[in-house]
């Protein structure tokens, strides 16, 4: 489970994808999308932590990289993480290095701890030390994302302490207001709130975005997905973690 604010990681781990089963995923939607002979971007994010599944996630990209695959380059591809050691570090050495989004979400140890158990045997500044001696390539930055929640982490000291952190990092911060659902015991803050938070860091010389939200009506957004009721619990569980957020 990456975040305490996410339904889709409260359902659990059966196992982990096969780079075959995440190339394979591509691939279907290339196809279906006709996009086998057009650029487009590709982003490992939304269920699971691929840095959990780092052989098989390495090996998808290889293979999708390659010529008889689909040609993808490693600009065009992003992987979300929450910076799991020794794994990020690992990941620093590789020949084939797609751009990186950091899923940053607190700018304390407690309160980081809280929302992402798994973070709990690593503080925000080593964290932050490993993405400075990350390999950026000329004019690229690190993406900082960070899921905005109402008397959580929303505050003026906390976006100080986030444009603190970062400074000196070539990055951008990508604020998420939170997706509400039933079961997520955290609430959205006002647009307000959201701007107010963005213009400070703004104020830093950061480079700041708001994420759009889609798909809230059906509950289909960021965070939002999750198969309920007990009957089709093992179904989700199958497929729980594909290598990828």
């Amino acid at each position: 489970m990456r975040c305490g604010f996410c339904l889709t990681g409260r359902m659990g781990l059966m196992r982990h994808l096969t780079a075959g089963e995440i190339a394979g995923q591509v691939r279907v939607l290339a196809r279906e999308l006709h996009l086998q002979n057009h650029r487009f971007n590709l982003v490992f994010m939304g269920m699971g932590e691929p840095l959990h599944n780092y052989d098989a996630t390495m090996k998808a990209l290889r293979m999708l990289s390659a010529e008889d695959g689909l040609a993808v380059t490693p600009k065009r591809v992003t992987l979300s993480t929450i910076g799991i050691m020794p794994a990020f570090k690992r990941l620093a050495s590789e020949r084939w290095l797609p751009n990186l989004a950091v899923s940053l979400h607190a700018t304390t140890d407690e309160i980081r701890h809280a929302l992402i158990p798994t973070s709990r045997n690593q503080r925000l500044t080593d964290l932050i030390d490993a993405c400075r001696r990350f390999p950026i390539k000329h004019r690229d930055r690190i993406t900082f994302e960070y899921v905005l929640l109402k008397d959580v982490n929303d505050t003026t000291a906390d976006a100080t302490r986030l444009a603190e952190l970062l400074q000196g990092l070539r990055a951008k911060v990508n604020l998420i207001p939170l997706n509400e659902a039933r079961g997520i015991p955290f609430s959205r803050p006002s647009d307000q709130q959201v701007n107010h938070f963005a213009r400070a860091i703004a104020s830093n010389g950061l480079v700041v975005s708001v994420r759009k939200s889609r798909g809230r009506d059906i509950r289909a957004a960021c965070g939002q997905l999750i198969i309920e009721g007990e009957s089709h619990r093992s179904n989700a569980q199958s497929s729980a973690d594909t290598g990828n957020e």
